[in-house]
């Protein structure tokens, strides 16, 4: 049985009253939640209040759950939106994007942020990560959201359609700009020229 079998079992509990197989799919997907969230606030605590009142929503929607979509897609989406909800509440800006569609993106399917195995130094290795870091935290909302589902989360492109509300030709669009901006900064520390993107 796969997870998302696993998972609609007990969403399938929990609305026929059994609060404990809540606590369960809360458990499953707290920590992944949080990770996701903390892309867009950055304070520890916020992450924390908003990835619960994430939960508390979901709780609240789940009689209306009927498992068109696997549980987490449901659930990340109702955890973006609670994020955005917030940071608008708190004055933020929640940057936003035109729908852009690229067909180059799905050329370029290459997995971005697994380790790069050369022989640089431990201070260059860390000089990679705090430009990805930066770059992804200066990226547009939309575009931050689908390179982390992709990349950190390794959800499929129909998965982070899904979560997002969006066709797979605009996912497949953020990921390869968001790539792209990343390439681009990591150029000039590589030593790569504009042909290449490592």
């Amino acid at each position: 049985m796969g997870d998302r079998e696993v998972d609609q079992q007990l969403v399938e509990r929990v609305q026929s009253g059994d609060k404990h197989a809540f606590d369960l799919l809360v458990i499953k997907y707290q920590r992944k939640l949080a990770r996701l969230l903390s892309h867009f606030i950055r304070d520890a605590a916020e992450v924390e209040d908003v990835t619960q009142e994430a939960f508390v929503k979901a709780y609240r929607a789940l009689p209306l759950f009927r498992g068109d979509s696997a549980f987490y897609t449901w659930l990340y989406r109702i955890g973006i939106n609670t994020a955005k909800n917030f940071l608008v509440s708190q004055g933020r800006k929640v940057p936003t994007l035109q729908e852009f569609d690229n067909e180059d993106a799905e050329s370029f399917e290459d997995s971005l942020l697994k380790e790069l195995n050369t022989p640089e130094s431990e201070l260059m290795s860390k000089q990679i990560a705090q430009t990805v870091n930066q770059t992804l935290d200066s990226l547009p909302e939309e575009l931050r959201t689908a390179i982390v589902l992709r990349e950190i989360d390794g959800l499929s492109y129909e998965e982070i359609a899904n979560i997002m509300n969006c066709p797979i030709g605009t996912v497949r669009s953020r990921i390869f700009r968001a790539r792209e901006a990343i390439s681009e900064q990591l150029r000039p520390l590589l030593g790569t020229s504009k042909d290449k993107r490592w």
